[in-house]
């Protein structure tokens, strides 16, 4: 074995190592999709005030009631418990991990002590969602007159937070005295509590209810014109949200069958058909490939990027949303650039390519193929995702992009989050896992076969198990895409 693939071996192993570790770290954290809901959540009631509305005609109050349903607050109210439900499972079971943990420290067991803090971080953490949610499933209870109700669930947590000095607290006892005694401490302190501890339409809610308790009149139509302008601006925010899935879902499933029936009728002559068995000229062998993929991607994300930020001391941790969304996309940039660097010093002795390497054409019916394969993942994606929820319940992991991005109020915060996972990283991912490995492995297994062996080494490089299965199905849509349009 020569000196480089001694060292390429030390790397894989290092890389599946790490890779394995991640997957397994991953087993036990929450999936965002939950959170992602709630937003939807927050946009219909949002938009439930926009349907109260006596200015509006009875054809657009009848159109927003079909995008809210008859009864939005219940709705959201059950929403709501789904998520604390789901939130506080979470919790007992980073709860038992750490008993666990702590019981063999005490046993004289060796214990990662690394282990032990990220699991008192990550209950803090669910801790203080779960009081978020408590806060806003009261506000919901009040709202739909049933004052008893939210009284408990915010005198829960009084009680379950036990901290004078906690927001949750704080916020939680004021919303109580808003409701249960219809008063409210004097001075603007307390409002500032509001306006900090809760948002969109739960801010809105409880504003106005210490507006109705002061009797602010000017203050509460003020505060009600500016939640009716909010509401009319989310009408087209659900619709989108609401609409574009179900009817993309609904064109991807006839397409999908449409493109099955006809691969199974006109066999060769189909459009699936297209290029299906035309393998590329590779001139490099596997180790490149393994090169390219070892160095370029792994190396570079897992080792080299990090211990660079390490030399450097950089850490956005406590900074502001928009610092870390500069943080992430500076180092998938770097990440990006580092790994394209290694692809073409490792392939650069092989120009000029043979025909139909790393093509960008505007022809050739790229559009159709293009959009074509977007409409057919949606269903696909959509049913995987679903099944995948049932297996993990809740569990496995998910992009952290997904999370800040949801946090951002900040519209410079979310441009820059939209850039680094909508171009950077697809522009990336594209060049390393469709344009090179995919090709290459055609030197040695079939069209297909390739499609499947990078589209799962895809979904697997994104350390998420709950993002295996979806991502995988995404890969192989994009490889079929890709190998039919050589686009």
């Amino acid at each position: 074995m020569t000196l480089k693939r001694a060292i390429l071996a030390l790397l894989t192993i290092f890389a599946i190592a790490r890779i394995g570790f991640s997957l397994n770290d991953s087993f036990s954290q929450p999936q965002i999709s939950g959170r992602l809901e709630l937003y939807q959540t927050n946009l219909v009631l949002h938009v439930a005030e926009f349907k109260s509305s006596p200015n509006d005609d009875f054809e657009l109050n009848q159109a927003v009631g079909s995008l809210v349903g008859e009864n939005p607050y219940s709705a959201a109210s059950k929403q709501y418990q789904k998520v604390r439900q789901e939130s506080q499972n979470t919790r007992n079971k980073f709860l038992a991990q750490l008993e666990q943990l702590e019981q063999n420290q005490a046993a004289g067991v060796e214990s990662n002590t690394s282990s032990q803090r990220q699991l008192q971080g990550q209950i803090a953490e669910i801790d203080g969602f779960i009081n978020e949610l408590d806060l806003k499933r009261g506000i919901l209870a009040a709202v739909q007159n049933q004052t008893d109700t939210a009284i408990e669930l915010w005198s829960q947590a009084i009680e379950r937070i036990d901290n004078p000095k906690d927001s949750y607290q704080q916020t939680a006892t004021l919303l109580k005295q808003l409701w249960q005694d219809q008063s409210a401490p004097s001075g603007t302190a307390a409002k500032a509590i509001i306006a900090s501890n809760l948002g969109s339409w739960f801010r809105y809610q409880a504003l106005a209810q210490w507006d109705r308790v002061n009797n602010l009149t000017q203050d509460l139509a003020n505060l009600e014109a500016a939640e009716l302008e909010i509401a009319a601006n989310s009408v087209l925010k659900l619709a989108f949200i609401a609409a574009f899935p179900v009817f993309g879902g609904i064109f991807g499933t006839i397409l999908l069958i449409f493109l099955i029936v006809q691969r199974s009728l006109k066999k060769e002559q189909a459009l699936l058909a297209t290029n299906e068995n035309l393998t590329w000229k590779t001139p490099w062998d596997w180790e490149i490939t393994w090169q390219v993929m070892i160095v370029g991607f792994f190396f570079i994300a897992q080792i080299a990027l990090p211990l660079l930020i390490g030399i450097l001391g950089i850490n956005p941790v406590n900074s502001s949303l928009r610092i870390k969304a500069l943080y992430v996309l500076g180092t998938y940039m770097a990440m990006a650039i580092g790994g394209i660097a290694v692809l073409y010093l490792s392939i650069k002795s092989f120009l000029p390519f043979p025909e139909n390497w790393f093509k960008f054409k505007l022809k050739d019916n790229w559009l159709a193929w293009g959009f074509g394969g977007y409409l057919t993942a949606l269903p696909l994606v959509l049913l995987v995702s679903l099944i995948n929820q049932q297996i993990w319940q809740g569990q496995g992991g998910s992009n952290p992009l997904l999370l800040l991005a949801l946090q951002a109020q900040d519209k410079v915060a979310l441009v820059i989050f939209f850039i680094t996972s909508s171009i950077a990283a697809p522009v990336f991912e594209e060049i390393m896992f469709r344009g090179f490995l995919l090709p290459s492995l055609t030197r040695y297994i079939s069209v297909n076969k390739a499609i499947l062996l990078s589209a799962l080494l895809f979904a697997v490089a994104h350390l998420s198990l709950s993002e295996v299965l979806p991502l995988a199905t995404l890969g192989t849509v994009l490889g079929v895409v890709y190998t039919r349009s050589r686009n």
